[in-house]
Order: C-alpha cells, then sequence, then structure tokens
C-alpha cells in the first residue's frame, strides 16, 4: 500500500525527529530521507511529500496527517484569542522567596489592542523591569483591572491552612476574573494563563461561591492574547512597587528570584532583625527557608 501526503514546515522537521534513528542509508534523489518503522517505509521529499509505504502505510500518514490538522487547529485558536475583546489573568511572584504573591485581571476591547500594541505590550518576562515602570501607569489609565496583592505575611498565613499554592492561585485567579466580568459582560471569551489543568483548577474552588466557569485555559497565554499580556505587566509593575517599598523598610534592595545570593541576603538580614523578619518578607514554606535557618543552627 501507497500513501502520500503533503506536510508543512513544522510537520517536517518533527518528522525529521522522529525519525532520525531509522533513517536508511539509502539516498534517494530529491529526499530529506528515507526511514523504516516496522513493516512501513517512509520518505520524506524536499517538496513536502511524504510518501508511506507497507503494510501499515494508512495508519502512519493518518498519524501524520492528524497531527498536523492538530497544529493547524491549535494555531486557529491562538490567532482567535488576540484580535477580540477579552480579560485576561496572570499572576507574580510565585517563584521568587521574597515579596508578595500578585494576581490581575485586564480588560481589553477589541479597540484598545492598537495602543496596547504603540505601547509594545507583550510578555511581561520578555520586556525589562524598567520599561513595565514606564507604561503600567499609562496602561491603568486607559484599561480596565482587577489586582490581588497578597503580603508575605498574608500569604504565609493562608499557606498554613491551605498548603498547596496552585490552590490559593486559583482563588486569586477566580477572584480578579468573577469581579471584573461583572463589569464587562460584552467580553467575547476568559482567558487564563494556565498553572493547572481544568479539572484541577475548578477542584480548588470547590468551596467558593462565585465561581467564574466560561474560561479557556492555554499555557503562555501571554503571548496569545492582549488581556493575559497586559494583566501580567500591570501584576508585575505591583510586585515591582511592593518590593520596593520591602526594600526601603530593610535599607536593602532585595533579591528577586530563589537562588543562593537570596539565601545569603536573608541570613545578612536575620543577622539584622532576627529570624522574624523571613515572616514579614519571605514565602516561609520554600526550601530557601530550611536552608537559612541551617545555617544558622
Amino acid at each position: 500500500m501507497n500513501v502520500v501526503i503533503k506536510v508543512d514546515e513544522e510537520t517536517k522537521q518533527k518528522m525529521i525527529d522522529y525519525y532520525k534513528d531509522k533513517i536508511r542509508d539509502k539516498k534517494i534523489p530529491y529526499a530529506i530521507f528515507q526511514a523504516v518503522e516496522e513493516d512501513t517505509v517512509i520518505t520524506l521529499y524536499e517538496s513536502g511529500k511524504a510518501m508511506f509505504q507497507g503494510i501499515s502505510a494508512d495508519v502512519d500518514a493518518s498519524m501524520w496527517a492528524m497531527l498536523q490538522d492538530k497544529a493547524k487547529e491549535n494555531l486557529k485558536n491562538e490567532e482567535d484569542l488576540y484580535n477580540i475583546t477579552s480579560i485576561g489573568s496572570d499572576e507574580v511572584g510565585t517563584g521568587d522567596y521574597f515579596g508578595p504573591v500578585v494576581v490581575c485581571a485586564a480588560y481589553v476591547n477589541i479597540k484598545d489592542i492598537k495602543f496596547l500594541e504603540e505601547l509594545k505590550v507583550k510578555d511581561s518576562k520578555q520586556i525589562t523591569d524598567d520599561y513595565i515602570r514606564k507604561i503600567a501607569p499609562t496602561i491603568s489609565k486607559k484599561i480596565d483591572y482587577e489586582l490581588l496583592a497578597l503580603s508575605n505575611k498574608e500569604y504565609n498565613e493562608k499557606y498554613k491552612t491551605i498548603k498547596n499554592i496552585n490552590k490559593i492561585k486559583a482563588i486569586m485567579h477566580n477572584k480578579v476574573l468573577y469581579t471584573l466580568h461583572q463589569r464587562h459582560s460584552d467580553c467575547n471569551k476568559i482567558i487564563i494563563d494556565e498553572f493547572a489543568k481544568e479539572n484541577s483548577y475548578f477542584n480548588y474552588l470547590k468551596e467558593v461561591t462565585n465561581v467564574e466557569r466560561n474560561l479557556i485555559f492555554t499555557p503562555k497565554a501571554e503571548n496569545k492574547n492582549m488581556a493575559v499580556a497586559t494583566a501580567a505587566i500591570l501584576a508585575r509593575f505591583t510586585f515591582l512597587e511592593i518590593m520596593d517599598k520591602l526594600s526601603d523598610k530593610y535599607h536593602e534592595p532585595l533579591l528577586k528570584g530563589a537562588s543562593s545570593e537570596v539565601d545569603r541576603q536573608a541570613e545578612r538580614l536575620i543577622e539584622k532583625y532576627g529570624k522574624e523578619v523571613l515572616d514579614d518578607i519571605a514565602k516561609l514554606h520554600f526550601i530557601n527557608t530550611e536552608r537559612i535557618l541551617k545555617t544558622r543552627i
């Protein structure tokens, strides 16, 4: 049985990676490779034609055709998340030992997308903190948003009971999304930057009264949807502002992240203020706390 399908560049690369250990030494004119998998011979041509020969040729060809169709559908869905009126949410601070956890939801009307593009709004992880400080006040005057910031003391108190950072995040995301949606029922879609699978997310909210349920969960949503990208920038700006206040309070710039350098700074602060300082500036359940306090025993 012979089956021929046409594949795009992305699928060609996936096929090259998949069959790299099964490629024949035999050279075929105008072919990128010829490979054998069980009873099927696969020949991928430079033109994008992929020929499958053998008893299971139709099965193997169907697999690649389906993967390509799924990729195109995913791309279409991503495009559908951009040029729309939407609400999106994101969070900041969950990977930092020092500082708050901030969750923000932003409402972006399709008419506001050009304004945000002119400010070069995109994934907040790809732009500098200095630029976020510059554009966030301008954005906050134009774009409606809802924001929650948990101080370290508040976060540590919640964690004692909940003991699950994703549950804390889910409760915060739900609150800002639900509240903002009450003000903007015209949004086409509500997008959340996926930090947990849908079933787990709603399981975390079993005890919550008002739950926003019409959500689209997608990883790296800040790259696909302007509302999520905007929410990420506003959340980051608030995180930076709170970190500045903590830095002023303890007379040195607090470090971001959770590195060994952060541990050493925490040790210095304990020398000055006592170990109680950690409850005010740090997320106590991080492994950093155990490392820091063990070094001082």
